[in-house]
């Protein structure tokens, strides 16, 4: 399996554009964040989850991009010659593919096995807790977002909009995510993540002057 990692991280390395939320250690911890789920799953081919975690992001759409839901499927289809070239059976390549379309978040297609459903979650679980803050207002930067709406940061009297507010992404997204996990282990790990998100909330409203409302603060 070490050998079978270093050659997909290699192959990820070389492919991967530079993006500081969709690198080679975004795929790292997603690998780690995956074995943690896995130790509590059955009959899982490790090699097909390894594949996949190594190989979810080959495609890397801008967020803006109106093409970004095909890029789980697009990564799919530049994975299948390295796969070969590893030595992939024919249902094992088709099993790292599936896990591969269906972990994204933007296409909105369903799980079907065991490997993608601990893809999916581990993939997630790296968009959240103090990794998916810091991921967070990485890309918000990188995108030239502002931070918040300083006449009304968490959108009390107006629409989100994360097209402008780095903020904003939280309540469109982020703190969603712990309801979408597949997997007892992810949904397990998102729920401690996401308190921790919550906490940051409350310091992030106090540092700025501002209430936090009471749907963002943490759970009791």
């Amino acid at each position: 399996m070490e050998d079978l990692r270093n050659r997909l991280r290699a192959i990820a390395r070389d492919a991967m554009a530079l993006d500081p939320a969709h690198d080679i250690a975004h795929l790292d911890r997603v690998w780690a964040n995956a074995r943690r789920i896995a130790e509590h799953e059955t009959a899982v081919n490790m090699p097909v989850l390894l594949a996949a975690c190594y190989l979810h992001d080959l495609i890397n759409l801008p967020k803006s991009s109106p093409a970004r839901a095909e890029a789980s499927t697009l990564s799919a289809e530049a994975a299948v010659p390295h796969l070969r070239w590893l030595g992939f059976s024919r249902s094992q390549e088709s099993a790292t593919c599936h896990a591969i379309i269906t972990h994204s978040y933007s296409a909105g297609l369903e799980a079907q096995s065991t490997e993608a459903a601990i893809l999916r979650d581990a993939d997630r679980l790296d968009a959240i807790g103090a990794i998916g803050i810091a991921r967070a207002f990485a890309v918000s930067g990188t995108m030239e977002l502002a931070l918040y709406d300083p006449e009304d940061p968490f959108a009390r009297n107006r629409p989100l909009d994360e097209r402008r507010f780095a903020l904003d992404h939280w309540q469109v997204k982020l703190l969603g995510l712990a309801d979408t996990m597949l997997t007892p282990g992810g949904q397990y790990l998102a729920r401690r993540r996401q308190r921790r998100m919550r906490a940051f909330l409350g310091d992030f409203a106090a540092d700025i002057g501002h209430e936090l409302p009471q749907h963002l603060r943490p759970d009791d």
